[in-house]
């Protein structure tokens, strides 16, 4: 074989190494996102300072189900450093029908909220949310930058 004809050969085996080295990254950083929201909603569940203040960007716009709008400082300011409080969680939050779509260093995150919230008596109602995330990675780390939060009837 001449250099003329490897030259095409290497540059096509230089893309596909490209392109596969990009999917393993999508797939790294799919699978990170999923693993936030999940330990999110575990520290959501028992009201984790730590963990709300690790999710949560500074610069955060939230908008509830309510129709309510506000930021990171409101959220935290409902939230108690003392995290020795051992009371059992009056709700728990899970996620299902989760999607993850990654933009370089933007990703939007997709899922169905499930909070099953019990009362004092004990009775436990279960409420479903659409819930959308967009997140930045800065500096290594990704947060929440937007949350849209909509009860599903």
């Amino acid at each position: 074989m001449n250099k003329l004809t490897l030259l095409p050969l290497l540059f096509i085996f230089l893309t596909q190494l490209f392109v596969l080295n990009e999917q393993k990254d999508y797939s790294n950083t799919q699978s990170l996102l999923e693993q936030l929201l999940i330990e999110f909603l575990n520290g959501a569940s028992v009201n984790s300072f730590e963990i709300h203040n690790n999710f949560w960007a500074d610069d955060l716009i939230y908008t509830s189900a309510a129709g309510e709008r506000f930021g990171k400082s409101e959220i935290m300011a409902g939230l108690s450093t003392d995290e020795t409080d051992s009371e059992p969680p009056s709700a728990m939050y899970s996620a299902e029908d989760l999607q993850i779509q990654v933009y370089d260093d933007m990703a939007i995150v997709a899922f169905r909220l499930v909070a099953e919230i019990s009362d004092l008596g004990g009775e436990t109602e279960t409420m479903n949310f659409f819930n959308t995330g967009t997140f930045l990675n800065r500096g290594g780390e990704w947060r929440a930058v937007a949350w849209q939060a909509t009860r599903i009837h």
